[in-house]
Protein backbone atom coordinates (compact mmCIF):
# COMPACT_ATOMS: atom_id res chain seq x y z
CA UNK A 1 0.00 0.00 0.00
CA UNK A 2 2.98 2.43 0.62
CA UNK A 3 3.37 2.56 -3.43
CA UNK A 4 -0.30 4.78 -3.37
CA UNK A 5 1.45 6.81 -1.16
CA UNK A 6 3.01 8.67 -4.53
CA UNK A 7 -0.26 9.83 -5.64
CA UNK A 8 -0.53 11.90 -2.40
CA UNK A 9 1.13 15.01 -4.23
CA UNK A 10 -1.62 14.76 -6.88
CA UNK A 11 -4.06 14.26 -4.25
CA UNK A 12 -3.11 17.91 -2.70
CA UNK A 13 -2.45 19.28 -5.68
CA UNK A 14 -6.25 19.00 -6.15
CA UNK A 15 -7.14 19.25 -2.48
CA UNK A 16 -10.01 21.71 -3.38
CA UNK A 17 -11.98 18.82 -5.32
CA UNK A 18 -11.14 16.88 -2.54
CA UNK A 19 -12.60 19.18 0.37
CA UNK A 20 -15.39 19.70 -1.65
CA UNK A 21 -16.17 16.34 -2.95
CA UNK A 22 -16.16 15.12 1.34
CA UNK A 23 -18.84 18.05 2.06
CA UNK A 24 -21.25 17.54 -0.79
CA UNK A 25 -21.26 13.70 0.41
CA UNK A 26 -22.04 14.57 4.09
CA UNK A 27 -24.55 17.07 2.69
CA UNK A 28 -26.27 14.10 -0.15
CA UNK A 29 -25.85 11.58 2.96
CA UNK A 30 -28.41 13.86 5.44
CA UNK A 31 -30.81 14.41 2.69
CA UNK A 32 -30.78 10.56 2.19
CA UNK A 33 -31.39 9.91 6.01
CA UNK A 34 -33.92 12.33 6.94
CA UNK A 35 -36.82 10.27 4.48
CA UNK A 36 -36.38 7.48 6.58
CA UNK A 37 -37.20 9.53 9.71
CA UNK A 38 -40.26 10.67 7.44
CA UNK A 39 -41.66 7.54 6.93
CA UNK A 40 -41.17 6.93 10.46
CA UNK A 41 -43.45 9.73 11.03
CA UNK A 42 -45.82 8.88 8.31
CA UNK A 43 -45.80 5.36 9.80
CA UNK A 44 -47.04 6.39 13.17
CA UNK A 45 -49.64 9.27 12.19
CA UNK A 46 -51.40 6.55 10.22
CA UNK A 47 -51.07 4.19 13.68
CA UNK A 48 -52.57 6.68 15.60
CA UNK A 49 -55.08 8.53 13.73
CA UNK A 50 -56.76 5.44 11.56
CA UNK A 51 -58.65 4.45 14.79
CA UNK A 52 -59.75 7.77 15.35
CA UNK A 53 -60.58 7.95 11.61
CA UNK A 54 -63.21 5.01 11.92
CA UNK A 55 -64.13 5.55 15.40
CA UNK A 56 -65.82 8.88 14.19
CA UNK A 57 -66.79 6.74 11.07
CA UNK A 58 -70.53 8.94 9.81
CA UNK A 59 -69.70 12.02 12.43
CA UNK A 60 -69.59 15.34 10.94
CA UNK A 61 -66.18 15.43 12.26
CA UNK A 62 -65.26 12.40 9.79
CA UNK A 63 -64.64 14.75 6.81
CA UNK A 64 -62.28 17.03 8.89
CA UNK A 65 -60.42 14.44 10.50
CA UNK A 66 -59.71 12.97 6.95
CA UNK A 67 -58.76 16.33 5.64
CA UNK A 68 -56.13 16.87 8.37
CA UNK A 69 -55.35 13.28 8.32
CA UNK A 70 -54.23 13.36 4.04
CA UNK A 71 -52.56 17.08 4.35
CA UNK A 72 -50.63 15.63 6.42
CA UNK A 73 -49.41 12.83 4.26
CA UNK A 74 -49.49 14.84 1.39
CA UNK A 75 -46.78 17.05 2.88
CA UNK A 76 -44.93 14.14 4.05
CA UNK A 77 -44.75 12.68 1.03
CA UNK A 78 -43.82 16.48 -0.99
CA UNK A 79 -40.63 16.49 1.90
CA UNK A 80 -39.31 13.42 0.73
CA UNK A 81 -39.37 13.70 -2.89
CA UNK A 82 -38.05 17.25 -2.29
CA UNK A 83 -35.30 15.62 -0.14
CA UNK A 84 -34.85 13.05 -2.90
CA UNK A 85 -34.13 15.46 -5.52
CA UNK A 86 -32.09 17.74 -3.00
CA UNK A 87 -29.60 14.21 -2.24
CA UNK A 88 -29.86 13.88 -6.64
CA UNK A 89 -28.52 17.26 -6.91
CA UNK A 90 -25.63 16.99 -4.37
CA UNK A 91 -24.57 13.25 -5.82
CA UNK A 92 -24.12 15.33 -9.10
CA UNK A 93 -21.72 17.80 -7.30
CA UNK A 94 -20.41 14.64 -6.10
CA UNK A 95 -19.24 13.33 -9.03
CA UNK A 96 -18.42 16.64 -10.54
CA UNK A 97 -15.69 16.88 -8.02
CA UNK A 98 -14.02 13.68 -6.72
CA UNK A 99 -14.52 11.78 -10.28
CA UNK A 100 -13.53 14.80 -12.32
CA UNK A 101 -10.57 14.91 -9.95
CA UNK A 102 -9.63 11.43 -10.53
CA UNK A 103 -9.75 12.17 -13.92
CA UNK A 104 -7.92 15.24 -14.00
CA UNK A 105 -5.70 13.34 -11.98
CA UNK A 106 -5.28 10.61 -14.26
CA UNK A 107 -4.22 13.16 -17.26
CA UNK A 108 -1.72 14.30 -15.17
CA UNK A 109 -0.28 10.86 -14.10
CA UNK A 110 -0.18 9.86 -17.94
CA UNK A 111 1.79 12.83 -18.93
CA UNK A 112 3.96 12.54 -16.53
CA UNK A 113 5.06 8.76 -17.10
CA UNK A 114 4.88 9.68 -20.96
CA UNK A 115 7.55 11.84 -20.35
CA UNK A 116 9.85 10.27 -18.26
CA UNK A 117 9.74 7.78 -21.13
CA UNK A 118 11.18 10.49 -23.50
CA UNK A 119 14.36 10.94 -20.70
CA UNK A 120 15.21 7.08 -20.27
CA UNK A 121 17.93 5.73 -22.20
CA UNK A 122 17.78 3.27 -25.26
CA UNK A 123 19.31 0.84 -23.10
CA UNK A 124 15.81 0.97 -21.66
CA UNK A 125 13.58 0.58 -24.12
CA UNK A 126 15.58 -2.80 -25.06
CA UNK A 127 14.88 -3.90 -21.83
CA UNK A 128 11.37 -3.59 -21.91
CA UNK A 129 8.76 -4.31 -24.29
CA UNK A 130 6.35 -1.95 -26.01
CA UNK A 131 3.60 -3.91 -24.27
CA UNK A 132 4.30 -3.70 -20.92
CA UNK A 133 5.07 0.21 -21.24
CA UNK A 134 1.65 0.78 -23.07
CA UNK A 135 0.21 -1.10 -20.48
CA UNK A 136 1.81 0.83 -17.80
CA UNK A 137 0.62 3.90 -19.07
CA UNK A 138 -2.82 3.09 -20.20
CA UNK A 139 -4.37 -0.34 -17.67
CA UNK A 140 -2.39 0.20 -15.08
CA UNK A 141 -2.91 4.16 -14.74
CA UNK A 142 -7.15 2.97 -15.22
CA UNK A 143 -7.14 0.86 -12.46
CA UNK A 144 -4.90 3.56 -10.69
CA UNK A 145 -8.57 5.88 -11.55
CA UNK A 146 -10.25 3.64 -9.98
CA UNK A 147 -8.95 4.01 -7.02
CA UNK A 148 -8.47 8.41 -6.74
CA UNK A 149 -11.96 8.15 -7.98
CA UNK A 150 -14.78 5.40 -7.34
CA UNK A 151 -12.63 3.68 -4.51
CA UNK A 152 -12.71 7.39 -2.86
CA UNK A 153 -15.95 8.34 -3.48
CA UNK A 154 -17.79 5.45 -2.34
CA UNK A 155 -15.45 5.51 0.71
CA UNK A 156 -16.32 8.35 2.04
CA UNK A 157 -19.96 7.80 1.22
CA UNK A 158 -19.90 4.72 3.51
CA UNK A 159 -17.74 6.04 6.41
CA UNK A 160 -19.69 9.35 6.35
CA UNK A 161 -23.33 7.36 5.84
CA UNK A 162 -22.04 4.23 8.49
CA UNK A 163 -21.30 6.90 10.76
CA UNK A 164 -24.21 9.13 11.31
CA UNK A 165 -26.77 6.15 10.45
CA UNK A 166 -24.98 3.76 13.06
CA UNK A 167 -24.93 6.46 15.61
CA UNK A 168 -28.68 7.15 14.73
CA UNK A 169 -30.09 4.04 15.08
CA UNK A 170 -28.10 3.06 18.44
CA UNK A 171 -29.51 6.23 19.85
CA UNK A 172 -32.60 5.08 19.28
CA UNK A 173 -32.70 1.13 20.25
CA UNK A 174 -28.95 -0.16 20.98
CA UNK A 175 -30.72 -4.34 20.71
CA UNK A 176 -32.67 -4.00 17.29
CA UNK A 177 -29.66 -1.70 15.90
CA UNK A 178 -27.43 -4.68 16.85
CA UNK A 179 -29.36 -7.36 15.29
CA UNK A 180 -30.39 -5.49 12.55
CA UNK A 181 -26.33 -4.67 11.32
CA UNK A 182 -25.05 -8.66 12.50
CA UNK A 183 -25.30 -9.85 8.88
CA UNK A 184 -23.69 -6.76 7.25
CA UNK A 185 -19.93 -7.50 8.48
CA UNK A 186 -20.48 -11.19 7.03
CA UNK A 187 -21.65 -9.39 3.93
CA UNK A 188 -18.77 -6.84 3.36
CA UNK A 189 -16.40 -10.16 3.67
CA UNK A 190 -18.19 -12.30 1.41
CA UNK A 191 -18.17 -9.70 -1.25
CA UNK A 192 -14.29 -9.21 -0.48
CA UNK A 193 -13.70 -12.89 -1.43
CA UNK A 194 -16.25 -13.09 -4.14
CA UNK A 195 -14.82 -9.69 -5.86
CA UNK A 196 -11.08 -11.10 -5.51
CA UNK A 197 -12.38 -14.03 -7.33
CA UNK A 198 -13.85 -12.02 -10.01
CA UNK A 199 -11.02 -10.18 -10.14
CA UNK A 200 -8.79 -13.09 -10.63
CA UNK A 201 -11.14 -14.23 -13.09
CA UNK A 202 -10.88 -11.23 -15.03
CA UNK A 203 -7.34 -10.62 -15.21
CA UNK A 204 -7.25 -14.18 -16.95
CA UNK A 205 -9.80 -13.11 -19.39
CA UNK A 206 -7.58 -10.05 -20.28
CA UNK A 207 -4.61 -11.98 -20.57
CA UNK A 208 -6.19 -14.10 -22.57
CA UNK A 209 -7.89 -11.34 -24.56
CA UNK A 210 -4.84 -10.06 -25.43
CA UNK A 211 -2.90 -13.15 -26.51
CA UNK A 212 -5.93 -13.72 -29.08
CA UNK A 213 -5.20 -9.79 -30.09
CA UNK A 214 -1.78 -10.40 -30.97
CA UNK A 215 -2.71 -13.58 -32.62
CA UNK A 216 -5.24 -11.73 -34.74
CA UNK A 217 -3.03 -8.89 -35.24
CA UNK A 218 -0.39 -11.04 -36.48
CA UNK A 219 -2.63 -12.77 -38.75
CA UNK A 220 -3.65 -9.73 -40.45
CA UNK A 221 -0.27 -7.84 -40.33
CA UNK A 222 1.15 -10.86 -42.11
CA UNK A 223 -1.59 -11.75 -44.54
CA UNK A 224 0.72 -11.81 -47.52
CA UNK A 225 2.76 -14.30 -45.78
CA UNK A 226 -0.03 -16.28 -44.38
CA UNK A 227 -1.57 -16.58 -48.32
CA UNK A 228 1.17 -16.97 -49.95
CA UNK A 229 2.49 -20.19 -48.12
CA UNK A 230 -1.45 -21.60 -48.04
CA UNK A 231 -1.85 -21.09 -44.45
CA UNK A 232 -5.33 -19.71 -44.03
CA UNK A 233 -7.10 -23.13 -42.22
CA UNK A 234 -4.56 -23.33 -39.68
CA UNK A 235 -4.48 -19.49 -39.00
CA UNK A 236 -8.16 -20.34 -39.07
CA UNK A 237 -7.95 -23.32 -36.24
CA UNK A 238 -5.30 -21.31 -34.45
CA UNK A 239 -8.03 -18.09 -34.04
CA UNK A 240 -10.92 -20.85 -32.99
CA UNK A 241 -8.42 -22.40 -30.43
CA UNK A 242 -8.05 -18.95 -28.89
CA UNK A 243 -11.33 -17.79 -28.92
CA UNK A 244 -12.39 -21.49 -27.26
CA UNK A 245 -9.98 -20.90 -24.05
CA UNK A 246 -11.54 -17.13 -23.85
CA UNK A 247 -15.09 -18.34 -24.13
CA UNK A 248 -13.87 -21.12 -20.78
CA UNK A 249 -12.54 -18.05 -18.93
CA UNK A 250 -15.92 -15.74 -19.68
CA UNK A 251 -17.80 -18.56 -18.72
CA UNK A 252 -15.95 -19.23 -15.47
CA UNK A 253 -16.52 -15.50 -14.42
CA UNK A 254 -20.22 -15.70 -15.03
CA UNK A 255 -20.47 -18.88 -12.59
CA UNK A 256 -18.92 -16.78 -10.03
CA UNK A 257 -21.08 -13.74 -10.77
CA UNK A 258 -23.91 -15.53 -10.73
CA UNK A 259 -23.52 -16.14 -6.66
CA UNK A 260 -22.88 -12.34 -6.46
CA UNK A 261 -26.35 -10.68 -6.17
CA UNK A 262 -28.10 -13.88 -4.63
CA UNK A 263 -25.66 -13.53 -1.84
CA UNK A 264 -26.28 -10.08 -1.21
CA UNK A 265 -30.08 -10.30 -1.32
CA UNK A 266 -30.20 -13.23 1.00
CA UNK A 267 -27.92 -11.12 3.66
CA UNK A 268 -30.20 -8.19 3.26
CA UNK A 269 -33.22 -10.35 3.69
CA UNK A 270 -31.77 -11.74 6.85
CA UNK A 271 -31.12 -8.39 8.26
CA UNK A 272 -34.83 -7.65 7.31
CA UNK A 273 -36.05 -10.64 9.02
CA UNK A 274 -33.99 -9.87 11.90
CA UNK A 275 -35.23 -6.10 12.17
CA UNK A 276 -38.67 -7.19 12.07
CA UNK A 277 -38.71 -10.23 14.35
CA UNK A 278 -36.98 -7.56 17.20
CA UNK A 279 -38.64 -5.10 16.11
CA UNK A 280 -41.81 -6.57 16.89
CA UNK A 281 -41.32 -8.01 19.97
CA UNK A 282 -39.68 -4.27 21.48
CA UNK A 283 -43.02 -2.59 19.72
CA UNK A 284 -45.65 -4.92 22.12
CA UNK A 285 -42.96 -3.99 24.92
CA UNK A 286 -44.06 -0.54 24.03
CA UNK A 287 -40.35 0.00 23.65
CA UNK A 288 -40.26 1.48 19.97
CA UNK A 289 -43.02 2.09 17.25
CA UNK A 290 -44.04 0.37 14.38
CA UNK A 291 -42.52 3.49 12.73
CA UNK A 292 -39.03 2.31 13.94
CA UNK A 293 -39.82 -0.76 12.49
CA UNK A 294 -40.19 0.92 9.00
CA UNK A 295 -37.33 3.26 9.81
CA UNK A 296 -34.71 0.61 10.22
CA UNK A 297 -35.68 -1.22 7.48
CA UNK A 298 -34.77 1.70 5.43
CA UNK A 299 -31.68 2.32 6.88
CA UNK A 300 -30.94 -1.47 6.35
CA UNK A 301 -30.97 -0.68 2.50
CA UNK A 302 -29.15 2.25 3.01
CA UNK A 303 -26.36 0.29 4.74
CA UNK A 304 -26.11 -2.23 1.99
CA UNK A 305 -24.53 -0.85 -1.31
CA UNK A 306 -21.91 1.26 1.50
CA UNK A 307 -21.09 -2.16 3.61
CA UNK A 308 -20.72 -4.19 0.29
CA UNK A 309 -18.39 -2.09 -1.42
CA UNK A 310 -16.21 -2.17 1.25
CA UNK A 311 -15.18 -5.74 -0.38
CA UNK A 312 -15.13 -4.00 -3.25
CA UNK A 313 -13.26 -0.51 -2.72
CA UNK A 314 -10.57 -3.42 -0.68
CA UNK A 315 -10.20 -4.93 -3.81
CA UNK A 316 -9.00 -1.87 -5.84
CA UNK A 317 -7.22 -0.85 -3.47
CA UNK A 318 -5.47 -3.59 -3.88
CA UNK A 319 -5.05 -3.49 -7.50
CA UNK A 320 -4.37 0.21 -7.48
CA UNK A 321 -1.56 -0.71 -5.34
CA UNK A 322 -0.37 -3.29 -7.82
CA UNK A 323 -0.61 -1.15 -11.02
CA UNK A 324 1.28 2.14 -8.88
CA UNK A 325 3.87 -0.56 -7.78
CA UNK A 326 4.97 -1.31 -11.56
CA UNK A 327 4.45 2.24 -12.01
CA UNK A 328 6.30 2.99 -9.96
CA UNK A 329 9.26 0.93 -11.27
CA UNK A 330 9.38 2.76 -14.21
CA UNK A 331 9.13 6.04 -12.44
CA UNK A 332 11.99 5.57 -10.32
CA UNK A 333 14.36 4.29 -13.39
CA UNK A 334 16.26 7.78 -13.72
CA UNK A 335 18.47 8.23 -17.02
CA UNK A 336 22.43 8.21 -16.17
CA UNK A 337 22.25 9.94 -19.71
CA UNK A 338 22.60 13.51 -18.10
CA UNK A 339 23.86 17.32 -19.32
CA UNK A 340 26.72 17.93 -17.06
CA UNK A 341 26.95 21.28 -17.79
CA UNK A 342 23.54 22.21 -20.08
CA UNK A 343 25.79 24.00 -22.61
CA UNK A 344 23.59 25.51 -25.12
CA UNK A 345 26.02 26.74 -27.81
CA UNK A 346 25.58 26.63 -31.87
CA UNK A 347 28.18 23.63 -33.13
CA UNK A 348 30.70 23.62 -35.78
CA UNK A 349 30.86 20.00 -36.10
CA UNK A 350 34.33 18.77 -35.34
CA UNK A 351 34.02 15.51 -33.85
CA UNK A 352 36.62 13.88 -31.84
CA UNK A 353 36.71 9.98 -30.69
CA UNK A 354 39.45 9.18 -27.83
CA UNK A 355 39.91 5.60 -27.02
CA UNK A 356 36.34 5.33 -26.84
CA UNK A 357 34.89 1.35 -25.54
CA UNK A 358 30.91 0.78 -25.53
CA UNK A 359 30.06 -2.22 -23.75
CA UNK A 360 26.36 -2.93 -24.24
CA UNK A 361 24.55 -2.45 -20.19
CA UNK A 362 21.81 -4.79 -20.85
CA UNK A 363 23.56 -7.41 -22.73
CA UNK A 364 27.00 -7.01 -22.02
CA UNK A 365 28.50 -7.24 -25.31
CA UNK A 366 31.56 -5.16 -26.57
CA UNK A 367 30.10 -3.07 -29.70
CA UNK A 368 33.31 -1.00 -29.61
CA UNK A 369 37.02 -1.57 -29.03
CA UNK A 370 39.91 1.48 -28.32
CA UNK A 371 37.95 3.61 -31.13
CA UNK A 372 40.18 6.94 -32.18
CA UNK A 373 39.51 9.50 -35.10
CA UNK A 374 38.54 13.08 -35.68
CA UNK A 375 36.86 14.62 -38.73
CA UNK A 376 37.21 18.41 -39.12
CA UNK A 377 34.13 20.63 -39.27
CA UNK A 378 32.39 20.68 -42.82
CA UNK A 379 34.62 17.57 -43.83
CA UNK A 380 33.09 13.67 -45.00
CA UNK A 381 33.65 10.14 -42.85
CA UNK A 382 32.38 6.92 -44.49
CA UNK A 383 32.24 3.65 -41.70
CA UNK A 384 32.40 0.82 -43.25
CA UNK A 385 32.25 -2.74 -42.23
CA UNK A 386 29.96 -6.20 -41.77
CA UNK A 387 27.03 -6.71 -40.22
CA UNK A 388 27.46 -6.09 -36.41
CA UNK A 389 30.93 -4.36 -36.66
CA UNK A 390 29.61 -1.61 -34.41
CA UNK A 391 28.80 1.41 -37.63
CA UNK A 392 26.04 2.19 -35.85
CA UNK A 393 26.96 1.99 -32.51
CA UNK A 394 29.14 5.55 -33.65
CA UNK A 395 26.07 6.74 -34.29
CA UNK A 396 24.08 5.76 -31.17
CA UNK A 397 27.31 7.50 -29.40
CA UNK A 398 26.70 10.80 -31.07
CA UNK A 399 23.40 11.03 -30.44
CA UNK A 400 24.18 9.87 -26.56
CA UNK A 401 21.47 7.24 -26.80
CA UNK A 402 24.38 5.53 -24.96
CA UNK A 403 27.72 7.18 -23.00
CA UNK A 404 31.08 5.17 -24.01
CA UNK A 405 31.85 2.74 -21.07
CA UNK A 406 35.48 3.89 -21.67
CA UNK A 407 37.24 6.83 -23.24
CA UNK A 408 35.38 10.60 -24.60
CA UNK A 409 33.73 11.78 -27.28
CA UNK A 410 34.17 15.50 -28.23
CA UNK A 411 31.73 18.18 -30.48
CA UNK A 412 33.84 21.44 -31.22
CA UNK A 413 36.09 20.56 -28.51
CA UNK A 414 34.25 20.25 -26.11
CA UNK A 415 33.50 17.00 -24.35
CA UNK A 416 29.68 16.00 -25.64
CA UNK A 417 28.27 15.51 -21.51
CA UNK A 418 28.37 19.52 -21.44
CA UNK A 419 26.30 19.82 -24.44
CA UNK A 420 22.50 20.31 -23.47
CA UNK A 421 20.75 17.37 -25.13
CA UNK A 422 18.04 18.40 -27.06
CA UNK A 423 19.36 21.82 -28.30
CA UNK A 424 22.83 19.45 -29.20
CA UNK A 425 20.38 16.89 -31.05
CA UNK A 426 18.41 19.81 -32.79
CA UNK A 427 21.45 20.46 -34.54
CA UNK A 428 22.05 17.03 -35.99
CA UNK A 429 20.22 15.22 -38.76
CA UNK A 430 19.87 11.41 -38.68
CA UNK A 431 18.88 8.83 -41.68
CA UNK A 432 18.31 5.74 -39.28
CA UNK A 433 19.00 2.05 -40.35
CA UNK A 434 15.31 1.13 -39.85
CA UNK A 435 13.13 3.57 -41.09
CA UNK A 436 10.46 4.62 -39.12
CA UNK A 437 7.51 6.58 -40.84
CA UNK A 438 4.48 7.86 -38.61
CA UNK A 439 0.86 7.23 -39.97
CA UNK A 440 0.53 11.26 -41.11
CA UNK A 441 1.05 12.80 -44.65
CA UNK A 442 4.24 12.97 -46.61
CA UNK A 443 4.73 16.64 -45.93
CA UNK A 444 4.17 15.80 -41.91
CA UNK A 445 6.80 13.22 -42.13
CA UNK A 446 9.67 15.06 -43.97
CA UNK A 447 8.95 18.29 -41.80
CA UNK A 448 8.48 16.13 -38.57
CA UNK A 449 11.69 17.74 -36.82
CA UNK A 450 11.04 21.16 -37.29
CA UNK A 451 8.64 23.68 -35.85
CA UNK A 452 5.53 24.77 -37.98
CA UNK A 453 7.67 28.40 -38.50
CA UNK A 454 10.65 27.17 -39.59
CA UNK A 455 9.55 25.66 -43.18
CA UNK A 456 7.56 26.56 -46.17
CA UNK A 457 6.67 24.95 -48.99
CA UNK A 458 9.68 26.12 -51.03
CA UNK A 459 11.98 24.55 -48.18
CA UNK A 460 9.78 20.81 -48.56
CA UNK A 461 9.74 20.89 -52.19
CA UNK A 462 13.68 21.45 -52.11
CA UNK A 463 14.13 18.53 -49.42
CA UNK A 464 12.00 16.35 -51.21
CA UNK A 465 14.09 17.01 -54.64
CA UNK A 466 17.57 16.56 -53.00
CA UNK A 467 16.32 13.30 -51.45
CA UNK A 468 15.05 12.39 -55.54
CA UNK A 469 11.23 12.20 -54.07
CA UNK A 470 9.87 15.01 -55.88
CA UNK A 471 8.82 12.17 -58.80
CA UNK A 472 7.21 9.72 -56.59
CA UNK A 473 5.14 12.28 -54.52
CA UNK A 474 3.93 14.05 -58.56
CA UNK A 475 2.49 10.21 -58.92
CA UNK A 476 -0.14 10.40 -56.21
CA UNK A 477 -3.16 12.10 -56.43
CA UNK A 478 -2.83 14.05 -53.44
CA UNK A 479 0.78 15.16 -53.80
CA UNK A 480 2.57 15.76 -50.33
CA UNK A 481 -0.87 15.18 -48.31
CA UNK A 482 -0.72 10.93 -49.31
CA UNK A 483 -1.07 9.40 -46.11
CA UNK A 484 1.87 6.99 -45.89
CA UNK A 485 -0.47 4.29 -43.36
CA UNK A 486 0.90 2.69 -40.53
CA UNK A 487 4.81 2.63 -40.56
CA UNK A 488 4.49 3.78 -43.79
CA UNK A 489 3.34 0.41 -45.39
CA UNK A 490 1.66 2.69 -48.69
CA UNK A 491 5.38 3.41 -49.28
CA UNK A 492 8.29 0.71 -50.79
CA UNK A 493 11.40 0.63 -49.25
CA UNK A 494 13.50 2.94 -51.38
CA UNK A 495 10.33 5.83 -51.15
CA UNK A 496 10.12 5.19 -47.35
CA UNK A 497 14.42 5.58 -46.80
CA UNK A 498 13.83 8.78 -49.39
CA UNK A 499 11.36 10.40 -46.99
CA UNK A 500 13.69 9.84 -44.01
CA UNK A 501 16.49 11.26 -45.69
CA UNK A 502 14.38 14.56 -46.85
CA UNK A 503 13.16 14.32 -43.00
CA UNK A 504 17.08 14.68 -42.28
CA UNK A 505 18.39 17.40 -44.01
CA UNK A 506 15.21 19.63 -44.30
CA UNK A 507 16.60 20.33 -40.83
CA UNK A 508 19.44 21.94 -42.31
CA UNK A 509 22.17 20.12 -39.51
CA UNK A 510 25.62 21.00 -38.61
CA UNK A 511 26.29 17.34 -38.51
CA UNK A 512 24.15 14.72 -40.60
CA UNK A 513 24.26 10.78 -39.71
CA UNK A 514 23.39 8.67 -42.95
CA UNK A 515 23.31 5.20 -41.32
CA UNK A 516 23.14 2.90 -44.48
CA UNK A 517 20.66 5.49 -46.27
CA UNK A 518 20.46 3.99 -49.36
CA UNK A 519 20.38 0.57 -48.72
CA UNK A 520 16.67 -0.31 -49.76
CA UNK A 521 17.07 1.96 -53.49
CA UNK A 522 18.12 0.59 -56.75
CA UNK A 523 21.38 1.79 -58.68
CA UNK A 524 19.82 4.73 -60.55
CA UNK A 525 18.42 6.22 -57.35
CA UNK A 526 21.13 6.01 -55.91
CA UNK A 527 23.39 7.28 -57.90
CA UNK A 528 20.98 10.49 -58.37
CA UNK A 529 20.81 11.36 -54.39
CA UNK A 530 24.74 10.57 -54.16
CA UNK A 531 24.78 13.58 -56.74
CA UNK A 532 22.42 15.40 -54.43
CA UNK A 533 24.47 14.86 -51.67
CA UNK A 534 27.74 15.86 -52.73
CA UNK A 535 26.12 19.21 -52.98
CA UNK A 536 24.14 18.67 -49.16
CA UNK A 537 27.35 17.65 -47.93
CA UNK A 538 29.17 20.60 -48.75
CA UNK A 539 30.05 22.82 -45.36
CA UNK A 540 28.43 19.85 -43.08
CA UNK A 541 30.07 17.55 -41.16
CA UNK A 542 28.69 14.09 -42.71
CA UNK A 543 29.12 10.68 -41.76
CA UNK A 544 28.41 8.21 -43.91
CA UNK A 545 27.54 4.67 -42.55
CA UNK A 546 27.41 2.08 -45.59
CA UNK A 547 28.28 -1.20 -46.34
CA UNK A 548 28.51 -0.24 -50.22
CA UNK A 549 31.82 1.81 -51.74
CA UNK A 550 29.62 3.78 -53.69
CA UNK A 551 28.67 5.66 -50.96
CA UNK A 552 32.20 5.71 -49.70
CA UNK A 553 33.54 7.64 -52.34
CA UNK A 554 32.06 10.44 -51.34
CA UNK A 555 33.81 10.84 -48.02
CA UNK A 556 36.80 12.77 -47.89
CA UNK A 557 38.13 10.04 -45.14
CA UNK A 558 37.26 6.06 -44.73
CA UNK A 559 37.35 3.86 -41.45
CA UNK A 560 36.78 0.15 -41.84
CA UNK A 561 35.49 -1.51 -38.87
CA UNK A 562 35.43 -5.08 -37.94
CA UNK A 563 34.49 -6.35 -34.91
CA UNK A 564 34.10 -3.23 -32.94
CA UNK A 565 37.82 -2.41 -34.05
CA UNK A 566 39.05 -0.18 -36.52
CA UNK A 567 41.25 -2.50 -39.14
CA UNK A 568 41.82 0.41 -41.89
CA UNK A 569 41.47 4.04 -42.22
CA UNK A 570 42.18 6.79 -45.12
CA UNK A 571 40.86 7.96 -47.82
CA UNK A 572 39.73 5.85 -50.98
CA UNK A 573 42.82 6.02 -52.72
CA UNK A 574 44.82 5.09 -50.25
CA UNK A 575 42.80 2.33 -48.70
CA UNK A 576 42.63 0.97 -52.32
CA UNK A 577 46.83 0.81 -52.21
CA UNK A 578 46.81 -0.97 -49.09
CA UNK A 579 45.26 -4.03 -50.82
CA UNK A 580 43.64 -4.83 -47.78
CA UNK A 581 39.90 -5.36 -46.69
CA UNK A 582 38.62 -2.33 -48.16
CA UNK A 583 39.85 -3.06 -51.20
CA UNK A 584 38.84 -6.64 -51.50
CA UNK A 585 35.49 -5.41 -50.36
CA UNK A 586 35.79 -2.79 -53.72
CA UNK A 587 36.24 -5.81 -56.37
CA UNK A 588 33.94 -7.60 -54.83
CA UNK A 589 30.91 -4.65 -55.16
CA UNK A 590 32.41 -3.95 -58.84
CA UNK A 591 31.69 -7.71 -60.13
CA UNK A 592 28.43 -7.73 -58.41
CA UNK A 593 27.50 -4.25 -60.46
CA UNK A 594 29.39 -6.44 -63.75
CA UNK A 595 27.19 -9.60 -63.50
CA UNK A 596 24.03 -7.35 -63.12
Amino acid sequence: MKSLNYLNKYLWKYKSYLFWGTIFVIISNFFSIIPAQIVRFSFDLIRDNVDLFFLYDGFEHNHLIYNIFAQAVLIYGVLILAMAILRGIFLFFVRQTLIVMSRVIEYDLKNEIYLHYQTLPLSFYRRNNTGDLMARISEDVSQVRMYLGPAIMYGLNMITLFVMVVTYMFWVDIELSFYTLLPLPILSISIYFVNNLINARSEAIQRQLSRLSTYTQEAFAGIRVLKAFSREEESAKGIEKESEAYKQKALELMNIQAYFFPLILALIGVSTLLTTYIGGLEVMNGTISMGNIAEFIIYVNMLTWPVTSLGWITSITQQAAASQTRINEFLNTKTDIISEKQLEKEIKGHIQFEGVTLIYPDSGIEALKNISFQLEAGKSLAILGTTGAGKTTIANLLFRMYDPSKGEIKIDQQPLKDYQLTHLRKQMGYVPQDVFLFSDTIANNITFGLPHADFNDETLHKAAADADLMENIQRFPEGFETRVGERGITLSGGQKQRVSIARAIIRQPKILILDDALSAVDTKTENAILNNLKRIMQDRTTIIISHRISSAKLADYILMLDDGEIVERGTHEELLQKNGAYKELHEKQLQQNEEV
